[in-house]
């Protein structure tokens, strides 16, 4: 393995933090837990896309002073992260000062290698996107698919980048590697979008209509467009042109994002690093759309809007986090009030809650709070350590955004085997046996061991949940620091005291 550097997208806070921010940064978390008990160093970025027209009407008719107004919208993202257990090991905002220092160096050599000029343009701008569209790129009725509105026809002078110059460079690495986009379909995508000859990209916005943006250093009358001035915070997070680190991170960089914003991360911003000659990025991960019950597209005119913060309010963070885990791979995932209830009583009140109480609280009662020491380990007592062991190593060492949900697959499969088990094996009828003592205890040390192993696994899921769980079975927390974790059988400490003994996911009632 190696060292990693996961990416969200940086959030735009013209808005309420919704599901879609919700689940790229759970899932940055999830990956980056995983990472760090594969054993390898990782470094996770997030946060807010804080200029652009849209910021700046909203900062207007607020009346409110432009840098305290940004700070206020930045900080609900950062909030939400936190009431989510984000371990982000940056959150930048494109306002801080070490950002704009990038984007000004990087218009600069762009300026020098002659690879930006200026020309006036006539095109169709949508607002909502803060982009110039082609008339292909609209939908039948002549509006922004994404905005449900026309654009508007402008007439401007800008500067333009010659991506034009890099085309047939970027479908040559677009094919060079089959792991470098998941899932492989959404290549085809970004290929399609290369079958016609690319348009030099508008990199600037004139003064005189949008004043939040960082300038450009070659024409203080024009500020730097706000995809291109967002795209660059990957570099700046880790330090590009001053940290002696920054290959390390960036060589070994994944972006995470959803399918709506391949244009830019797959094609734009390759060539923007190409350009300024450093590597393109080394993997791109991303995941579909959440709609409503039913397949419906969201829309608060449906009522079927589903708030991240209301869903931690029903379920906690933890049992938010694992329907977000569970549900969306690639593609398109159903969110509901209803669906996260019924994940969460099924899955984790009823399974692994119901199988952590009835164990725990079995021996807890009959051994004193202590895990019960064993003379013998009976041989289908060791196979059922080494089905969880061989189960847990192989998820953990190859999960990757799209299949996080087969961690959670894996998960509950091991928790019907361990309830099969434990229901089959009876220990409360052989307790009451002399002859049946040291069965009794290689069968209660047996699930309690592959019970910290469950819990060790859905640690990057639910980590406070399991957490609470391992210090119950007298064992430890999984670390957030590097350090490889390997599942063997045998790890719980014969004789070690249970901690407090919680009910884990207690049932919600409607």
């Amino acid at each position: 393995m190696a060292p990693r550097y996961y990416t969200t997208p940086i959030y735009y806070v013209n808005g309420d933090p919704h599901i879609g921010h919700a689940h790229t940064t759970v899932m940055g978390d999830i990956l980056k837990r995983l990472n760090l008990m594969r054993g390898d160093d990782t470094f996770y970025s997030t946060g807010t896309d804080e200029h652009g027209q849209k910021n700046q009407e909203a900062i207007e008719k607020s009346g409110m002073d432009a840098e305290i107004y940004l700070s206020k919208l930045s900080d609900r993202f950062r909030e939400l992260f936190d009431r989510l257990n984000i371990q982000y090991d940056c959150y930048i905002r494109t306002t801080f000062e070490s950002h704009k220092t990038v984007v000004t160096k990087v218009l600069a050599h762009l300026h020098e290698k002659a690879l930006i000029y200026k020309k006036d343009y006539t095109g169709l701008y949508c607002v909502g996107c803060e982009q110039f569209k082609k008339e292909s790129d609209l939908d039948g009725h002549g509006n922004c698919p994404d905005h449900q509105r026309p654009p508007i026809k402008q007439t401007e002078t800008n500067y333009f980048f010659k991506i034009s110059l890099f085309q047939d460079w970027l479908k040559k690495w677009l094919m060079s590697d089959d792991n470098l986009i998941q899932p492989l379909f959404y290549r085809n995508e970004v290929l399609a979008m290369l079958v016609e000859p690319l348009e030099d990209l508008c990199i600037s916005r004139p003064k005189s209509r949008v004043w939040l943006g960082i300038e450009l250093p070659f024409d203080t009358d024009y500020v730097t467009y706000v995809w291109f001035d967002a795209l660059l915070n990957y570099i700046t997070n880790v330090g590009y042109g001053i940290s002696s680190d920054f290959d390390k991170w960036w060589n070994n960089s994944i972006h995470l994002m959803a399918k709506d914003i391949i244009k830019t991360h797959i094609i734009y911003w390759p060539i923007m690093l190409k350009a300024i000659d450093v590597a393109p990025p080394s993997r791109f991960r991303i995941h579909g759309y959440w709609v409503g019950e039913g397949g419906q597209k969201m829309a608060k005119s449906l009522g079927n809007v589903i708030e991240p913060n209301d869903m931690i309010d029903l379920v906690g963070p933890d049992g938010f986090r694992f329907y977000l885990a569970k549900s969306m791979g690639g593609t398109d995932a159903q969110i509901s009030k209803a669906l996260v209830l019924s994940t969460y009583n099924t899955d984790l009140a009823n399974n692994l809650g119901n199988l952590h109480s009835r164990v725990v609280k079995f021996v807890d009662k009959r051994f004193a709070g202590r895990v019960p020491p064993k003379t013998r380990t009976f041989p289908e007592d060791r196979a059922l350590q080494e089905y969880v062991a061989e189960k847990a190593n192989e998820t953990v060492m190859n999960c990757d955004l799209i299949s996080i949900p087969n961690l959670i697959a894996t998960s509950l499969e091991i928790a019907d085997r361990l309830n099969l088990y434990f229901n089959d094996a009876a220990p409360w009828k052989m307790v009451k046996i002399e002859e049946e003592k040291e069965r009794v205890h290689s069968v209660l040390y047996a699930m309690l061991d592959c019970l910290r192993m469950l819990f060790e696994l859905l640690t990057p899921v639910i980590p406070e949940t399991a957490s609470k769980a391992l210090v119950s079975l007298g064992s430890k927390p999984v670390g957030v620091a590097a350090a490889r974790h390997t599942f063997l059988p045998d790890g719980l400490r014969q004789h070690a005291t249970f901690g407090e003994i919680v009910d884990l996911f207690p049932r919600i009632d409607n």
